[in-house]
């Protein structure tokens, strides 16, 4: 089943809550965390502490995207009865197999993230050990940027890899998704769609998250 994985990036913090309580009403399957530092990417966004202030107030899992430099040293602030997954970038991660192994250690599912300019053919080493392979269709740092076309491409050939490798692996993709190419990205194989500000910049929430969920049935 295809999953809709909002990213609270997006959300307005003054109503945060109130945000995801709609997601989760309208049919939204994760609640999409993005982690930046200043750093790793140009922007900084929020920690451990504002993702534990929606603990309690949801069931929905939250899938933690550490855009992070020394993502091992944070993991474990992530880590609540609702963290699915923690994913970090394999261009921050000197010793990758080492932070997978230390997020399973922790009880929760292990991703790798790849940067548009980052060729698949980096994880033909570690495709085993991974639970998500997060596709960035953007450069990271900033929502509402425009979804770079060549990352069908890395889809597919990750689909490929996935198919004779590691079937379990789910594939998911952040950057630029909307109305007009959801279904394009669910077709070339991806399970899990991150949208940021295609949801919580649109008029009616709630109607918007139906449209997106209808568009990857």
């Amino acid at each position: 089943m295809n999953r809709l994985a909002p990213s609270i990036l997006s959300a307005d913090f003054s109503r945060l809550g109130e945000q995801v309580s709609l997601i989760e009403k309208a049919g939204a399957h994760i609640i999409h965390v993005d982690v930046m530092d200043g750093h790793f990417v140009p922007n900084i966004s929020f920690g451990a502490t504002v993702m534990k202030s929606l603990y309690g107030k949801t069931t929905l899992p939250f899938d933690v995207h550490l855009m992070i430099e020394n993502p091992d040293q944070y993991m474990e602030e992530f880590v609540t009865d609702n963290t699915e997954f923690i994913t970090v970038h394999t261009e921050a991660c000197p010793h990758l197999h080492r932070s997978i192994q230390h997020i399973k250690s922790l009880g929760v599912k292990a991703g790798v993230s790849l940067n548009p300019a980052t060729p698949v053919s980096v994880l033909e080493t570690i495709i085993e050990d991974l639970d998500l392979v997060l596709i960035m269709s953007v450069n990271p740092g900033f929502g509402g940027q425009k979804f770079i076309p060549f990352s069908l491409d890395k889809i597919k050939t990750l689909k490929n890899m996935k198919d004779k490798r590691n079937p379990k692996l789910e594939i998911e993709i952040d950057g630029g998704i909307n109305l007009d190419n959801i279904k394009t990205v669910t077709d070339a194989g991806v399970e899990i769609v991150v949208a940021g500000s295609s949801v919580f910049g649109a008029p009616d929430i709630k109607k918007r998250v139906k449209e997106l969920l209808e568009l990857i049935k």
